[in-house]
């Protein structure tokens, strides 16, 4: 691997980062809603990818650096197509108006925002994505653990993409408002979209982990999963859902697994 390349990739990769979040900045604040920002998610690992693809040229392996470029435009582009259309006509998320309700309005919380939303989110992306940019320059041709990683990003998409839908057609339907979702990927995890977005990324980072080097990216797809587990994910939408107190939620919580898929639990 040529180092001075990737050094300068890194350089490139974070500069885009800060770029397209900071363009979802300025159109959060024109609009006054900053869930825009999870639009900006998918599209900037998007963006970093695609940039990493153009400066690996030369460097990586062809076929390693396609791979790896398309699967995480395909996934970054899924995503932010799904939340766009998923939000439209929606006023803020609850949880970035929670989170901006610590500050008065006026600028100052316009600069919070700044700083706890959309500069943190520009971080985490280039930090999470460092396993995608190694891949690019590694010279390595293509081999069976990164047919396993390509796999298991599939699991990923597969649950991610399917939980998405399936969700939507549930609350399309008048019938099913104030109810709990419990069908289909939703019986065996309350998660699978988030579970989905873990696979994704725990495959990403297979198809570097050939190289012993990549034991110091395995924070990265170790933090990915304990945001989605742990942190902004799974937990901040679960008490928000306790909080609606919903009938069949305390039932549905007992009986299905919390994030990785399982059986339900019989009553």
């Amino acid at each position: 691997m040529n180092t001075a390349a990737f050094l300068l990739n890194l350089a490139a990769t974070a500069a885009v980062a800060l770029a397209v979040l900071l363009a979802a900045f300025a159109v959060g604040v024109r609009a006054g809603r900053h869930r825009v920002v999870d639009i900006a998610w998918g599209q900037a690992f998007a963006a970093v990818a695609l940039t990493g693809y153009g400066l690996s040229a030369g460097h990586g392996d062809p076929a390693r650096r396609l791979l790896a470029t398309v699967l995480v435009t395909v996934w970054g582009l899924r995503l932010a197509a799904h939340i766009r259309w998923r939000s439209r006509g929606a006023d803020e998320d609850p949880r970035y108006a929670r989170m901006l309700s610590r500050v008065p309005p006026g600028p100052a919380r316009t600069r919070y925002a700044l700083r706890k939303v959309y500069l943190l989110q520009a971080g985490l992306v280039w930090f999470v994505s460092l396993p995608v940019q190694f891949t690019q320059y590694l010279p390595d041709r293509l081999g069976p653990l990164d047919l396993v990683g390509t796999a298991v990003w599939c699991v990923g998409l597969f649950f991610e993409g399917v939980g998405d839908w399936q969700l939507g057609r549930f609350k399309a339907d008048p019938a099913n408002r104030g109810k709990v979702m419990d069908r289909g990927l939703w019986r065996w995890t309350r998660h699978p979209n988030y579970f989905g977005d873990a696979c994704v990324w725990w495959g990403l980072y297979l198809l570097a982990a050939h190289r012993p080097a990549a034991l110091l990216l395995l924070p990265c797809p170790l933090l990915m999963t304990w945001l989605l587990a742990f942190g902004s994910g799974k937990p901040l939408l679960e008490r928000q859902m306790a909080a609606q107190q919903r009938p069949g939620w305390a039932e549905y919580t007992a009986r299905t697994s919390p994030f990785f898929p399982l059986p339900p639990r019989r009553r």
